[in-house]
């Protein structure tokens, strides 16, 4: 298997070979669901492409609390089925499918009442553990503890005394969401399929009632093609019913979205060695371990409005502020905050009037011949939509086709990950580069690092830090342009990177260097890159203006004050 390179040169061959003959399956939405399809289909010998409006995860799949987790929470609602499957698919990322990119991460549940929460709590994650021990895949998280007052805030000092009276310790795993799609891309790349991002679909082509392809519109070098396939999947996520409306046929279901906003926080402004979950009145909001951050989370609001760039209004981040600092020794205030992101969770709506309360469970339709819609579900069951979406296609197709092989597929950098890591002192001293920047580049690429190395060992001054964000090495702002499929700044600064969220300019300072490294690849002259600079400028002007708004409406104006793509 070769490792795909994601250039401008690929994306301009995939377009065309894309163009050029019939496939079997179409994907359009490079999500998480619709990156994990293309994999999907890839893999049982499917001729496959995978066509994105924008960016890889641009929407949901980069906005997400970055947590793969079983969902402790639905155990309280009894739903026991999705959370036995997510805690299977938890287990299959951490130990075969991604180590590298997934990681345990411990979570400290503060306990509020002496008795009857200990052993009502203390059933819930015990079970929780049950299941996932059972289910063979997670044997390596550790097991829940239970804590007494003092050695609850020996772990998290952080704490207010009078907050709890004891606590839960358990694991759970995260991830850097948009990394993980790019890898996921990648890796269906590498087993053919043809992906082009910054390629949006502008409607579907029909004979008689079936649908047979689609008209894709270049966004960046112009022009339209059509794609015929003899299978569709729009996995578009909380689009999916503006994706529907292009076939001029009502969905079978409804999506409706629900917007959670985050903070980033610097890591000393909250002593404590694990991640705190806390109940509040709607859901949970979780303390999340974000390298030298930490990331507070989420809120959950119905959202009707822009969906591209849903804003976090000034209310959405008091919330969070006040919720966290009921249990704070030392309460955050809005000078602490480094980066606020916003995400729209694609709900199956009919359930329940309250988002918080809607289906995290998914549906796969087959609304008209030739197209199949997936919809829903959470981030840690991507593989089984996918798995659902694909076997669904597979009814239209007159040929045989293979199973799902994709509990056996470990992304690209997985293979060999745990020998560099092992290794990576050694790697250090080969490369003269540090070996916490190694540790760094193995944690974001595993052993794909080689590959970043090998552009340090051709331009030793790509061993350097970025400029105002030394977090990342330069090297990796070309590896983003020539390997990862990152077109303009904002994908490189926002996705393959979180410098965006992780510096208090929000990546304002090293904007230019970040430009003018990428346009080594991307052929870029000065006037170029002076308009990717503005337009990243721009866009973090809007959002921060964004912020200072009152509410969901005069947040989302302010937010579209920024263009969506730099103008060519």
């Amino acid at each position: 298997m070769r490792t795909a390179t994601l250039g401008p040169a690929e994306r301009a061959e995939s377009l065309a070979s894309m163009a050029e003959r019939e496939l079997d399956l179409l994907v359009v939405g490079a999500g998480v669901v619709g990156a994990g399809t293309a994999l999907d289909a890839a893999t049982r010998g499917l001729s496959t492409g995978l066509v994105e409006a924008r960016d890889w995860a641009s929407g949901t799949s980069s906005r997400s609390s970055k947590l793969i987790h079983g969902g402790l929470r639905y155990l309280e609602m009894l739903d026991f089925a999705l959370v036995r499957e997510a805690l299977k698919e938890r287990g299959l990322l951490l130990e075969r499918l991604a180590p590298h990119l997934v990681k345990p991460v411990p979570f400290l549940y503060p306990l509020q009442y002496k008795g009857w929460e200990r052993l009502y709590a203390g059933c819930g994650v015990l079970l929780y553990d049950v299941m996932s021990m059972a289910r063979t895949h997670g044997r390596g998280l550790p097991m829940h503890r239970h804590l007494s007052r003092g050695n609850a805030l020996r772990v998290a000092p952080a704490l207010k005394k009078d907050a709890l009276v004891g606590a839960l310790q358990y694991y759970d795993a995260q991830m850097d969401d948009a990394r993980y799609v790019a890898t996921l891309v990648r890796t269906a790349a590498s087993y053919g399929a043809k992906v082009a991002n910054r390629a949006r679909v502008a409607g579907f082509l029909r004979e008689g009632e079936r649908v047979v392809g689609a008209r894709v519109q270049d966004v960046e070098g112009g022009g339209e093609y059509e794609i015929r396939a003899k299978q569709i999947v729009n996995a578009t996520g909380v689009w999916t019913d503006d994706t529907q409306s292009m076939v001029g046929e009502r969905g079978q279901f409804h999506v409706r979205a629900s917007k959670g906003i985050h903070l980033v926080v610097p890591k000393d402004r909250i002593h404590s060695s694990t991640g705190l979950i806390l109940r509040t009145e709607k859901s949970v909001l979780f303390v999340i371990p974000w390298g030298r951050h930490w990331i507070v989370g989420t809120t959950d609001t119905d959202w009707d409005l822009d969906k591209a760039h849903p804003a976090a209004s000034s209310a959405d981040i008091d919330y969070l502020l006040e919720h966290v600092n009921s249990v704070l020794a030392v309460p955050l205030t809005r000078d602490d905050v480094e980066g606020v992101y916003a995400g729209l969770r694609p709900l199956l709506a009919g359930e329940s009037d309250a988002t918080s309360k809607l289906s995290r469970e998914h549906t796969v339709a087959h609304p008209v011949p030739g197209l199949v819609v997936v919809a829903g579900g959470k981030y840690t069951t991507y593989r089984v939509m996918a798995k659902d979406a694909v076997d669904a296609a597979v009814h239209g197709l007159d040929m045989r086709v293979a199973e799902c092989v994709t509990e056996d597929i470990p992304l690209l950098g997985a293979e060999g990950y745990r020998a560099m890591w092992n290794a990576r002192a050694r790697i250090a001293a080969h490369t003269g580069i540090h070996v916490v920047r190694v540790e760094h580049l193995l944690n974001r690429y595993g052993s794909l690092a080689e590959e970043v190395l090998e552009l340090i060992a051709a331009d030793p001054a790509l061993g350097e830090p970025l400029q105002s964000a030394d977090d990342y090495l330069r090297a990796e702002i070309v590896y983003a342009a020539s390997h990862e499929g990152a077109r303009h700044l904002d994908d490189v600064l926002t996705r393959r990177t979180r410098i965006s969220i992780e510096t208090f300019d929000r990546g304002t300072r090293c904007a230019r260097d970040a430009a003018e490294l990428m346009a080594s690849v991307l052929g870029w002259d000065k006037e170029h890159i002076e308009r990717e600079v503005q337009h990243y400028e721009k866009r973090v002007e809007a959002e921060r203006e964004s912020q200072r708004q009152p509410d969901d409406l005069t947040a989302d104006a302010a937010r579209l004050g920024a263009p969506d793509i730099v103008p060519q």
